[in-house]
């Protein structure tokens, strides 16, 4: 198996069990979406700890601190995967799963406006029809919620942001998904130590299965974010932000088929803009770079 097929299936794999998620964060209550996302800190850290150990990564672990531009990347990847996460975990437990899709739905956009403001990249004619039809869409949906959808913009931009951090620093999965969680772990631990203390802890109060399944946690959020971290190094960014349309088709499919959120006439027209400004951003992302590939090829035979 190549390089780039197995980066394809860990892909896959890391943005069907993203879209299942609403399915699971709801079984967490009556824990808040700050005690939910401490817990998922602190696992995710002792589940990456004992893989380190297990695949025997430490010396490379160690050396990711001793690389300032690595260790600083990877910092700030740390930063916004956490906030993404709060905010995942909170829309999705307050009845906001397709606002979350909808901010998974935009987020290819988002990448793109980051190429070109943070790399100085330049876009083509049919992308400013994209970008400018997801901006129409944005206010028709402003207008329908009443308010921005600030749910799906934090999603979108933060996790735009953590995988323009993860591609700029070019390390394998485990080691620095392990950085992550341990530059985030003390916040984590004193949150949670906090909520002991005044008697707001759900982790004992709730029963033993509860208990359990917040333990789970680590291995919900290593899982497919492992599997991301190894497709990006692996992937073009093209096909990377093709595999980020699986997740949020699922939620949307999750948020409206089962859990029955309201979907007014001005949000179909949202979205149906969204969808359309995604059409035209993935046939031209295509068919430039088929463009490019015949353009090589031609350059090679002369």
């Amino acid at each position: 198996m190549t390089d780039q097929r197995r980066g394809l299936i860990l892909g896959v794999t890391a943005y069907v069990l993203w879209g299942g998620f609403p399915l699971y964060w709801p079984h967490l209550e009556p824990a808040g979406a700050i005690e939910i996302l401490a817990h998922r800190v602190l696992w995710s850290l002792v589940t990456m700890g004992l893989l380190v150990l297990v695949l025997r990564r430490t010396a490379q672990f160690r050396a990711l601190f001793s690389h300032r531009r690595t260790f600083l990347l990877l910092a700030a990847a740390a930063f916004t995967i956490t906030f993404n996460w709060a905010t995942y975990i909170w829309g999705v437990n307050n009845g906001k799963v397709v606002e979350t899709s909808l901010g998974y739905f935009i987020n290819p956009l988002v990448t793109v406006l980051m190429g070109v403001f943070v790399l100085g990249e330049r876009l083509r004619p049919l992308q400013w029809v994209a970008m400018s039809v997801a901006g129409l869409a944005v206010v028709v949906l402003t207008l329908d919620y009443g308010r921005l959808p600030w749910v799906a913009l934090v999603l979108a931009f933060s996790f735009g942001s953590y995988g323009l951090a993860k591609k700029s620093a070019n390390v394998e999965a485990v080691e620095s998904l392990t950085l992550e969680t341990t530059l985030i772990a003390p916040f984590a631990a004193l949150y949670l130590a906090w909520l002991s203390m005044h008697g707001d802890s759900h982790f004992t109060s709730e029963g033993t299965g509860h208990a359990l399944l917040l333990s789970t946690t680590g291995l919900v959020t290593a899982v497919p974010l492992i599997c991301f971290g190894a497709a990006a190094i692996r992937v073009s960014m093209v096909t990377l932000g093709l595999l980020q349309y699986l997740a949020p088709v699922i939620q949307f499919a999750l948020g409206v088929l089962y859990f029955h959120e309201a979907m007014p006439a001005g949000r179909w027209v949202g979205f149906m803009l969204v969808w359309v400004a995604l059409v035209i951003f993935t046939v031209e992302a295509n068919a430039h770079r088929r463009r490019q590939l015949r353009l090589t090829a031609i350059a090679s035979a002369a």
